[in-house]
């Protein structure tokens, strides 16, 4: 199937609250967001673009150039070094056909055109075996599990994935 990225745009409001209004796509998130706190998120992601600290894009999958999800990556300080954290969701319709993985490897090489020698880190959780099963096929290597809390309130135990930069 083909897969690409474009840059989060205005009109991409309803696929966020498609996404992350969603009960079963957020279920190792804490749960759905609020609208207000979408409508929150939705001008963060606008606002990524304009800056050096990472970009969000809709996938687009399939030869009608259907939204099939969102991916994106953000710069995080881990342990004293800039890396770049990734996530994504893929609406039910699309799920189960390698979008997500080509989605992450397309999303690896935007990345990397930012910042070359920067690694890629995800965090799904231990329980979201899709999310793992892309790390994985995406080339990511599993660092470990820690707890984190996200949202705040909400414990949770993450998988450390890593893509080092090529060369």
């Amino acid at each position: 199937m083909d897969v690409r990225l474009r840059t989060w745009s205005d009109n991409d409001l309803p696929l966020l609250q498609r996404t992350l209004g969603d009960p079963e796509l957020t279920r190792y998130l804490g749960g759905p967001e609020s609208p207000e706190k979408i409508a929150e998120r939705h001008q963060r992601y606008l606002a990524l673009g304009d800056s050096d600290g990472g970009r969000m894009f809709v996938i687009i999958a399939g030869p009608d150039g259907a939204p099939a999800g969102t991916h994106g990556y953000w710069k995080r300080d881990d342990h004293g070094e800039a890396v770049w954290e990734t996530g994504w969701f893929v609406l039910p319709e699309f799920q189960g056909r390698g979008i997500a993985t080509r989605a992450t490897q397309l999303m690896a090489e935007m990345a990397w055109a930012d910042a070359p020698d920067r690694p890629i880190h995800a965090y799904p959780s231990i329980d979201n075996d899709a999310s793992n099963a892309v790390c994985r096929k995406a080339g990511f290597t599993l660092i470990g599990a820690f707890d984190f809390e996200y949202p705040p309130g909400h414990p949770m135990r993450c998988n450390d994935w890593v893509l080092d930069p090529p060369g």
